[in-house]
Parts: structure tokens; C-alpha cells; sequence
């Protein structure tokens, strides 16, 4: 029996190629299946339809914000709009009726928990800890010995002495330059850390010092804010996780070993103290008895979350705030003249006096209103049960967001939502004179609105209110002398809404200065 080798390797290559070809059919025949379900797919809620595998990821890249309330318009579904990132299901509003019905509400108790939270221990803070009694116990302490008025009143001191600093800084940075042209954020952000750590650690720094340990924290920070406001692929394609195609996780794998060392060594130096030298919150923990008691690990977390989460709003405001005084001089004039008529020239403001600065108060509302720095309210809320909102079922697991940027430039909602006219809070015809923005009101709520929302707000808005009275007594802020440089409102979407361009600004002596203010601020 004779064989024709040219036969067999022929009917062997057949073979082969028809084994893939099989695995290249069905495979193919898979994915058209798939496409089909997905265009077939109608959710009761409105959206845009989105890709296959990926949905509508590219509404989170870039200014997120803009593209989600384009979308809403696009698909008509201001009140309530669907789409997937990936696997994950999301439903957002621009509405400020179904916002709070989103955020008042029980079913969406939890945050999602991104991969780059969990791995800087975010998931053992307030801002990501589950719902329950862990985060209420977490929640409770925050509120009374931080954040609580009494708390509040007993560290005004701190603030008014930071304070002083930075005027001092800013004059300096004049002297320093050779030009009244000064870039603002670098010292607010100093300023606001500074705050923080004050209250959290106890650590009192001189703005203008670079001790190791301040500029040490600062990196910390600056590298975890980054981390924290990257668009994570992996937290949505879940298939993706082994590659760690941004190296996030690396980035943190590096970051939180040095944040355990920093923030232990603090908690290891109160430890070794007889008696607690300043109250801060770092005695107050290792001060909890019972059930209250947290792990060391809890600890630093809990200190390290307060220190981030303390440090970027109240810079990121106060750089809006200075951006719109200096475009708008009609506005910043109004502002003096409220502090000669309340303050007076005889002594420096106070933060009793803020209560009095009405004017003041307007101006921090509409740029919160124009800028807010957490357009979708920063961190999202998950369902954890089946609930309806606005009439649609929503299953568990669905995330949730509100864009408060879209509600805050609604014209159904606002007079000439596009013009910064602070006025508006004090018309009583346009019934907003009474306006709350710590959460009362979704038609302004930047802070966020429920058992959610920033546990810090006032903290926040009385330290934002003060320091920028107190640098408006002090100086005038122009536009900046350097050849071509213009106030540029452009914006970067990061952790919070930023100026794109750091503010530069020319600093001017106030008329609204006090004759002792050499003195009496030191």
C-alpha cells in the first residue's frame, strides 16, 4: 500500500484551516449577536446609546461635566438620563427636583468604590466608608470635634493667623518679583494646607518656611489628588484590571506606604505625649473610648482623608473667587465699599463681621454658582437597593451622579444664568435672598445634599468668606501687568473644577486698608 504524502499534508492544512475558520466564525457570529442585543436594547430612561463593550466612556474623559449636560440636551433628558461606562451602569440629572430625590434618598447611601479610593485607604474614611455603623460612628466624630460651630468659633484664631501670613507672603512675592504681578495659587494652596494641618496634626507652619515635613505632605497630597481624579478604565472594564494600562495602581502602591510612615510618626509623637499639648484631632481619636476606639490603620486613614480632602476646595474657590473680582472691578468696588461701611478703617476684619458682609456673601454664592469645584458634585452615589427615581426603576448597583454645573446654568431655573451678577441673592424679586448653599436647595448645592454631603461645608465657607475679606482689605485686585496675559476662565476637571491657567493678578494697596494695618497684623 503506497501513501501520497502531497495528499496528506494538503488534507492536514485543510484541516487546520478549517479550525480556524470555525473559532474565527463563531467568534465573529458572537460579537454580531452581542451588537445586536445592545442596539435592540431600550432602557425606559433616556440616553445616548454608546459602543459596544465601552458604552459611553468618552463622556467622562475631559470636561465631563459639559459633555454629560450636551448629552442630556441631545437625548432630551435633562430630568433624568442612562448610559454605561463600560459595565457600569450610570444614571445622571441636571434636574434639581429629581437630584434630591436622588440624594436624599436611602437607596443611594453608598459611594462607588473606585479602584484608586480603595487603594489609598479612602474605603475607611468618611468620604468612601460603606453605610453603616462604622461610617455613622466616623460621621458623628467629624461633626463634633471638627466641624462642629463651637469647633469652628474656637479655631478662628488659627485661620486669622494663616491669614495674616499670606498677606504677608503676597507682599513679599511683590518684593521678591520687582513687579506688583503676583500667581496666586501656589500660596492658597499652602494657605489651605497649612489650615488643615493646623486643625488635623497640630503642626503649625509658616507659609513661606520649606521644612521637610510640610513640603514632604505636600507632595503626598498633590500625588493623591491627581490619583483620585483620574478617569480609572479599570473601574469600569473590569477585563482590563491585570494590565494597570495607566499604572495607577502602581502609582499608589508607592504612594501609600510613604502616607503610612508620615502620618503614624505623627500619631506615634501625640502617643508619647503626658498630657495632649494642642487638641487637635489627632488627640481626639486616640482620645475615643469604646466602641468608638479606631485601629491604627483606621486612624491614618481617617487623618489622611481630612488632610486631602480638606486642602483642595477652599483653594480652588478662593482663585474663582479672585478671577472674577479682577474681571469684574464694578463688583470688587461694591466689596470695599461694604468693608469701609461695616469694618470700618480703624481695626482689621474679623470673622464675626462676615455675618454683616451680605455683599460678600452674594459674591462667594455666584461664583459657587458660575464655578462650583465639584461640577458632579465630585463623588458619585451608588443604589444599593432596587428604587425608582422619577418614575423609572433603577436596580441596585447603579451609579449616580447630579450636574450641578448644568443646574446651576439652567436658564429655566436662572435669570441670565450665563452673567456674573452676584445681585440676584439680594433682589427680593427674584426670591434667592434666602438662598442656602449648604444643601437645602438643589438649585445651588455644591457641597452635595443628604447623609453624603461634605461633612466640612461650613468649615469651609468660613474660612473662604474671611480670608477673602481680609485680602480685600488689604489690597485691590487688576488684572496682571506681564505683557499679554489675560484672565482666562478656562477649565481643567480634575479631582475639583480648577482654573485651566493659574490665576495671575496685580496687587494694589486697598482704600479699604486700615491706617494700623502694619501693626495690627502682625
Amino acid at each position: 500500500m503506497t501513501t501520497n504524502i502531497d495528499t496528506l499534508w494538503l488534507f492536514a492544512l485543510s484541516t487546520k484551516c478549517t479550525t480556524i475558520n470555525f473559532f474565527f466564525i463563531f467568534a465573529l457570529a458572537c460579537f454580531i449577536n452581542l451588537f445586536f442585543q445592545w442596539s435592540k436594547h431600550k432602557s425606559t430612561i433616556p440616553g445616548p446609546r454608546g459602543f459596544p463593550f465601552i458604552g459611553s466612556m468618552h463622556l467622562m474623559s475631559g470636561l465631563a461635566h459639559h459633555k454629560i449636560a450636551t448629552a442630556a440636551q441631545s437625548c432630551r433628558a435633562n430630568r433624568l438620563m442612562a448610559f454605561s461606562l463600560g459595565e457600569t451602569r450610570v444614571i445622571v440629572t441636571c434636574n434639581p427636583d429629581v437630584a434630591k430625590d436622588i440624594l436624599n434618598s436611602s437607596a443611594f447611601a453608598d459611594r462607588p468604590i473606585k479602584e484608586s479610593a480603595y487603594s489609598l485607604m479612602f474605603n475607611r474614611g468618611i468620604g468612601f466608608a460603606p453605610y453603616g455603623v462604622y461610617w455613622r460612628t466616623l460621621r458623628r466624630i467629624a461633626a463634633t470635634h471638627l466641624f462642629s460651630p463651637k469647633q469652628i468659633k474656637v479655631s478662628e484664631d488659627q485661620r486669622m493667623v494663616i491669614c495674616y501670613q499670606m498677606v504677608e507672603m503676597f507682599h513679599h512675592k511683590q518684593q521678591q518679583r520687582g513687579t506688583n504681578s503676583v500667581c496666586v495659587r501656589e500660596l492658597l494652596k499652602r494657605a489651605s494646607l497649612s489650615n488643615m494641618m493646623w486643625s488635623v496634626f497640630g503642626r503649625r507652619y509658616r507659609l513661606d518656611s520649606n521644612d521637610v515635613e510640610s513640603v514632604e505632605m505636600r507632595k503626598l497630597v498633590d500625588e493623591g489628588y491627581e490619583l483620585l481624579g483620574m478617569l480609572n478604565w479599570t473601574d469600569h472594564l473590569p477585563w482590563l484590571a491585570d494590565f494597570d494600562l495607566q499604572g495607577i495602581r502602581s502609582r499608589c502602591s508607592k504612594l501609600v506606604p510613604k502616607v503610612n510612615r508620615f502620618v503614624k510618626q505623627i500619631i506615634d509623637e501625640h502617643r508619647g505625649q503626658l498630657v495632649p499639648l494642642n487638641g487637635d484631632f489627632t488627640d481626639v481619636l486616640l482620645s475615643l473610648e469604646g466602641s468608638d476606639i479606631l485601629s491604627e490603620s483606621d486612624m491614618i486613614a481617617v487623618l489622611w482623608e481630612m488632610i486631602f480632602r480638606g486642602t483642595d476646595t477652599v483653594a480652588v474657590l478662593m482663585e474663582w473667587i479672585l478671577a472674577r473680582l479682577v474681571l469684574h472691578l464694578d463688583v470688587q468696588s461694591k466689596l470695599q465699599d461694604e468693608l469701609r461701611r461695616v469694618v470700618g478703617r480703624s481695626r482689621v476684619v474679623t470673622e464675626s463681621d462676615v455675618t454683616n458682609l451680605v455683599y460678600l456673601q452674594a459674591v462667594v454664592k455666584e461664583v459657587l454658582r458660575l464655578h462650583p469645584p465639584g461640577p458632579l458634585l465630585s463623588w458619585a452615589r451608588l443604589a444599593i437597593t432596587d428604587t425608582t427615581i422619577d418614575g423609572h426603576d433603577v436596580a441596585a448597583g447603579t451609579t449616580a451622579m447630579v450636574n450641578m454645573w448644568a443646574i446651576c446654568r439652567d436658564p429655566q431655573i436662572w435669570k441670565e444664568p450665563l452673567q456674573f451678577r452676584p445681585e440676584r441673592f439680594m433682589i427680593e424679586a427674584e426670591g434667592l435672598m434666602n438662598m442656602s448653599v449648604m444643601g437645602s436647595d438643589l438649585r445651588l448645592a455644591p457641597f452635595g445634599s443628604g447623609r453624603r454631603s461634605c461633612p466640612g461645608k461650613s468649615l469651609g465657607m468660613t474660612t473662604v468668606t474671611f480670608w477673602v475679606a481680609s485680602l480685600l482689605q488689604e489690597f485691590e485686585f487688576w488684572r496682571s501687568e506681564c505683557d499679554g496675559y489675560n484672565v482666562d476662565l478656562s477649565e481643567v476637571l480634575k479631582l475639583s473644577c480648577e482654573m485651566a491657567n493659574p490665576l495671575t493678578l496685580t496687587l494694589r494697596p486697598s482704600p479699604s486698608r486700615p491706617i494700623t494695618a502694619a501693626s495690627s497684623r502682625r
